[in-house]
Formats: C-alpha cells, sequence, structure tokens
C-alpha cells in the first residue's frame, strides 16, 4: 500500500466528523432526549425534554427500581441536572419520571471513564422504531484494551461485563491482548492477511465493509448468542472499536429496530471516542523483522496521522459502513434475513434478544 492506511480499515477517508448521538423522542415516553455529559473530571450534566417538571433518581445499576434509587432533584422544569460522582458510584445511572406519569426513562454517560481504553461506551440507550428503548448496561463496544490500567479494569468490571466477543485477527490478538481476564472471553481466529488480500481486491474506499457480513459471520454468531443467553453484560470490540463493532453494533442495533439513522449516529461516535495511542502497545519495527503485520502496525505508529481518529466518510461524504448494509440489502434483502440465512439465528433468537435488551 502506498497511501497512509488505518489498521482497522485499509482505506483513507475524508475530514469530516458527526456529533455526539442524543436519543431519539418517543410518542411512548413523556421524556425524550435524555443525555449524559462529562463537564469535568468529576461532573456530569443531564439533559432532557419534557412537557411537566421531571423527577431525577439516581441509582448503581440502570435496572435498579425507583424505590430503590435515591432521588437527587424533585420537579426539575429546566430539563437539566448537574452531579457530582462519588467514589461509591463512578458510573452512575439515572432515572427521569415526569410527574403524573408512569414510565421511567434511564440515562448514563454513554462513555466509560477510562484512562488508558479507548472507544468503550455503552450501546444502550437508543430508542426503536416502536417507542422501546434498548436497556443501558447490557451491551458495550471498544477498540482494543491492552493497555488498561488497574483502575480501568475495576471501572469495566464494575459495570457487570461478563462476556467479551472479540473480532480482531489471530495477529492482532498475540500482539495486544486484553488486560480484561476473568471473564467470558471468545474470539474466531483469522488472519489478518486476509482481510488485508480482500481490500487489495477492491481499491474502492471503504470496500472491506462489503465482506464484513460473510467474513464476520461467526463472531457475529458468538456475539448474538452471548446477548441471548443474558448471563451478564457483553462487550464487543476490535483494534478501533470502529468498522468492525460498528458493523457488529450495527447488526445488533438494526435487529432491535433502531431507526438506521440512530445506528449511523452511534457508529459516527467513535471518531470522537476513539484514543489510538491506546489500542495496540508501541512496536518497534527492527525487532519485528519477521513478523509483517506487526511491521505494519509500526510503521502505522510512526504515521503522526495515526495520532487522530480518522472519519468514517468516503470522498463523497457517504458513511463507510453503509456499504455493508448495501451489500446485505443486495444479497439477502434485509439484516432480519441477513442474520437468518448466513449467521443462523432463528426468529425465535432474535424475538428473545429483543425480550432481554429492550424496554
Amino acid at each position: 500500500m502506498n497511501h497512509f492506511t488505518p489498521p482497522e480499515r485499509f482505506f483513507p477517508t475524508a475530514l469530516l466528523a458527526l456529533g455526539a448521538a442524543l436519543l431519539l423522542p418517543s410518542a411512548h415516553a413523556e421524556v425524550s432526549n435524555a443525555a449524559v455529559e462529562r463537564v469535568a473530571a468529576n461532573t456530569l450534566q443531564l439533559h432532557w425534554q419534557s412537557s411537566r417538571p421531571v423527577d431525577v433518581y439516581v441509582a448503581a445499576r440502570p435496572d435498579a427500581a425507583l424505590r430503590d434509587a435515591q432521588r437527587v432533584s424533585a420537579a426539575d422544569a429546566d430539563g437539566t441536572y448537574s452531579h457530582e460522582l462519588t467514589a461509591a458510584m463512578a458510573h452512575p445511572y439515572f432515572l427521569l419520571r415526569e410527574q403524573g406519569a408512569s414510565r421511567v426513562i434511564t440515562a448514563a454517560e454513554r462513555l466509560l471513564p477510562l484512562e488508558r481504553g479507548s472507544n468503550f461506551r455503552d450501546v444502550g440507550g437508543y430508542v426503536t422504531e416502536s417507542g422501546k428503548q434498548v436497556r443501558w448496561g447490557r451491551f458495550f463496544r471498544s477498540g482494543g484494551s491492552p493497555l488498561l490500567t488497574d483502575a480501568d479494569v475495576a471501572v469495566v468490571k464494575s459495570v457487570g461485563i461478563a462476556d467479551l466477543i472479540d473480532l480482531r485477527s489471530s495477529e492482532e490478538r498475540v500482539l495486544a491482548p486484553t488486560k480484561l481476564e476473568g471473564l467470558r472471553y471468545q474470539a474466531v481466529g483469522y488472519s489478518m492477511l486476509t482481510m488485508m488480500g480482500a481490500a487489495a481486491t477492491d481499491p474502492e474506499v471503504g470496500a472491506i465493509y462489503r465482506q464484513f457480513p460473510t467474513l464476520l459471520a461467526p463472531q457475529i454468531k458468538l456475539l448474538f448468542q452471548a446477548l441471548i443467553n443474558d448471563e451478564g453484560a457483553v462487550a464487543v470490540n476490535c483494534s478501533a472499536g470502529q468498522d468492525r463493532t460498528g458493523f457488529a453494533t450495527a447488526m445488533v442495533l438494526t435487529s432491535l429496530g433502531v431507526p438506521r439513522a440512530t445506528v449511523m449516529e452511534d457508529y459516527h461516535l467513535s471518531t470522537r471516542y476513539r484514543q489510538p495511542g491506546n489500542e495496540m502497545p508501541p512496536l518497534d519495527a527492527a525487532v519485528a523483522a519477521g513478523n509483517p503485520i506487526a511491521q505494519y502496525f509500526a510503521r502505522f505508529q510512526k504515521d503522526p496521522r495515526a495520532a487522530a481518529p480518522q472519519p468514517l466518510y468516503d470522498a463523497e461524504h457517504h458513511a463507510l459502513l453503509e456499504r455493508a448494509f448495501d451489500q446485505i440489502d443486495k444479497r439477502w434483502g434485509s439484516v432480519d434475513a441477513y442474520l437468518q440465512a448466513e449467521v443462523g439465528l432463528t426468529k425465535q433468537d432474535l424475538q428473545r434478544l429483543r425480550a432481554r435488551l429492550l424496554q
């Protein structure tokens, strides 16, 4: 390859980024557009929209009942609440209920507060076309985790992650083993050279995305099965947490009924949340002379453009993930049909998934 190619994609990208995703309004919910932002090291800012005053509660778990949560703001009418974090509750969940209403809306900080993590975030909170909400604290996505600190590992384990599905190639997993030990760990062996070869046969920007539905079908099956089993929260990762992980996450969200526009917003958050320097340990090309994949990453780390995430668009401002969706639509007709025919899921599997991940 003669041009700069990020190791997660093997193609150049345009220079535009999409802002943070907010929850879509729901006709069935009194509170809408709930979002949490970190405005200082120990301060979270909660925003929402509602037609009436809202009671705000905080809890350590996303599935906590109101009676088990602490009310921190009563009859709040300005649509905002500032919360100071404590050591006892470093990753709180907020429960919002409009006065006079029965439904409770949950919101949380999407990005986990990690010192040496990259793109490690909760995929909860998105609203489906039917008005249901994806449960917080059940499904996480991230980049590689070889440089996590002990404090980072404690944060990850505190949110209840029990399964880790690693989408990386065999070479990547050897070069950058995860620090998340003690979880149910699953991966499917394949060579990174397979991805590089697929990209080389089709020079179009983002062409590798068309290979994802077949290349990653075994891993997608592992991911869905872990989510369906519901034996704890599930995390899926690749090196950057944006391309392979972006495709896998898109399959889950789409199967849950999340609108395509929201799926794309979540996909583009990687440009905001990636920390490329935390995704792979420093590599020396001279030391890795006999390892072409290690040499590739070593050269990548020396390129100054590698320090910043590259937006996930082609030159015409088309999201690269659209190529995977186009391939699925062309070959299988829909994501559900793809999951049934290529991944081996049944309609009953998808129904169980929705029952476990939607509220």
